[in-house]
């Protein structure tokens, strides 16, 4: 009768069964990733599967605060955010209306006529603190930027959408930014996550904050609708995260610990530097300490030596007696007994291995953090052209990725609020009335969020490139004007402005350049139709 081997199970803590293992002896068969978690590292790292909501709650409140940490105490962290911030906001991103004029039954024309003034308009009071803040303190645009920097801190941020009538404001409608962490913890594993109330779908339906003394967890709990009757956008919330995810966490947490790294290398740097500059000498000697520190010390009435050698000094009085040198006040160099050894140390800090070890940390917290080393760093010693167009070709689309979906959220909401009551308070056009507005919300809100251009090492060649994509046909001045940060519309109004004004004036027109590597048409300019 054939010997048969109890095949070994594998259980784990919940009970499951985690696979069977082959007879001692004896390999798996078949191909197998991580080489059957036979090698020690394997064996040693054991995470665990999760949903990502369940992660973000364990680690949420150590992150955020170690991330609000870094943006307030390391310098390389600040400034990358700041430059971050600008990169993707400029001095704030300028909408482009484009409602879905089919979808409404408008005209094309009569679309875009209602859509300038609605841009204008908007413009005045995204720039009026007094009307957009409820504190009345802040412009829209420089909320965008406490709300982006919320991100990099967090990694969320959250906005209260509010209606508070004052004398002193010609609109109702108000933005407040509440801190993140305001947004409770509560989690009951049903219908509530950290705060988020969801339905059935996992549509968020309500926010619970805790608006007062949120560390100390005492003050009350405030439970506010997402959106209310008619849609309008109570609460923003906006985060960028993975599947199921609730809540936010800060983008350089993958990166704390590197960056808390860096500090305590660079920290440890500069006290051992210190500390070699101010101990720079050393002493060799067979005399007592206390006689040999006296001897360095300056006399008071006597420019030599000071201090009671007894015995020890009258055995080396004619090596001692009126040999200091006193440079200054601030060192003294002592002609020692021949026994004696005075050395000079200089500083070994930081040694030859610091700057490649500090560049790669940096190059580290960049890449998670989606920016260039240069812009971590501001080092831009042996970058070409090339290395920097690339650098930026790879990094900036993620800036655009979070310029449409972290910042121009925020606006999108205050706009949709804002629009709603325009048309419902009459002050703006609008067929139909609010009832009609409130059937075609998304119709009536699309549009685009306009930030600055990508940085280009080479403004020449990049308008060159432009130039030959536009005679190619590949491309329109709509979206070179947008990739520049500005409105197509608005420039051909300015230019006709201009023209009229040079016609006006009798100035000549400008010289049409055939090819912008500096090649111009054979061709004069022209003034009023006449060749010049």
């Amino acid at each position: 009768m054939a010997t048969v081997t109890k095949p070994r199970i594998r259980v784990g803590v919940d009970g499951t069964l985690r696979g069977l293992l082959p007879p001692a002896g004896r390999t798996r068969p078949g191909a197998q990733y991580m080489r059957g978690d036979s090698t020690p590292i394997f064996m040693a790292w054991n995470p665990v599967l999760r949903d990502a909501k369940d992660d973000v709650r364990a680690a949420y409140w150590r992150a955020a605060a170690r991330a609000v940490d870094m943006l307030h105490n390391s310098g390389w962290t600040a400034g990358v955010v700041n430059k971050g911030c600008a990169a993707i906001l400029g001095d704030g991103l300028r909408l482009a209306l484009k409602p879905d004029f089919r979808a409404l039954g408008w005209a094309q024309d009569t679309s875009a006529e209602w859509s300038r003034l609605i841009e204008r308009r908007w413009e005045l009071w995204a720039a009026s603190p007094l009307e957009c803040d409820t504190a009345g303190k802040a412009s829209l645009h420089q909320q965008a930027k406490a709300a982006l920097r919320s991100y990099f801190g967090p990694g969320e941020w959250v906005a209260w959408i509010r209606w508070i009538r004052r004398s002193c404001s010609a609109t109702a409608t108000k933005v407040q930014l509440i801190p993140a962490h305001r947004l409770v913890q509560e989690t009951n594993g049903e219908d509530l996550f950290q705060g988020v109330r969801i339905n059935a779908v996992g549509l968020p339906v309500s926010y619970r904050f805790r608006l007062a003394r949120p560390l100390l967890e005492t003050g009350a709990i405030t439970e506010i609708a997402a959106r209310d009757s008619k849609n309008r956008p109570v609460i923003a919330h906006t985060f960028d995260g993975d599947v199921g995810q609730m809540r936010g966490i800060s983008p350089f947490a993958p990166v704390l610990q590197v960056l808390k790294q860096y500090d305590q290398l660079s920290n440890n740097t500069a006290q051992a530097a210190n500390l070699q500059a101010l101990f720079a000498a050393t002493i060799t000697s067979q005399a007592p300490t206390q006689d040999v520190l006296a001897a360095m010390e300056p006399g008071v009435d006597e420019p030599g030596v000071g201090g009671d050698y007894d015995s020890f000094m009258e055995a080396r009085s004619g090596w001692y007696e009126n040999t200091a040198i006193d440079l200054g006040g601030m060192s003294r160099v002592v002609h020692l007994y021949p026994s004696d050894k005075l050395e000079f140390l200089r500083s070994e800090t930081p040694n030859s291995n610091y700057e490649p070890f500090a560049r790669w940390l940096l190059r580290e917290v960049a890449a998670c953090g989606g920016f260039t080393a240069e812009d971590l760093t501001g080092d831009y010693t042996g970058a070409t052209y090339s290395s920097i167009k690339m650098a930026t070709t790879t990094n900036w689309p993620i800036q655009l990725w979070r310029r449409r979906h972290i910042a121009a959220p925020f606006y999108q909401a205050a706009f949709e609020a804002w629009l709603e009551e325009e048309i419902e308070a009459s002050r703006v056009p609008f067929q139909g009335g609010i009832d009609a507005f409130h059937a075609n919300r998304s119709a009536v809100c699309r549009g685009d969020w306009r930030g600055p251009k990508a940085p280009v090492p080479d403004e020449l060649k990049a308008a060159n490139a432009s130039a030959v994509e536009y005679a190619l046909g590949v491309t329109t001045q709509e979206r070179m004007a947008a990739e520049r940060g500005e409105d197509w519309e608005d420039l051909h109004e300015q230019q006709a402005r201009e023209a009229a004004s040079r016609r006006k004036h009798g100035l000549p027109e400008p010289v049409a350049v055939a090819h912008l590597s500096g090649n111009v048409p054979d061709s004069e300019p022209t003034v009023h139709g006449q060749q010049k």
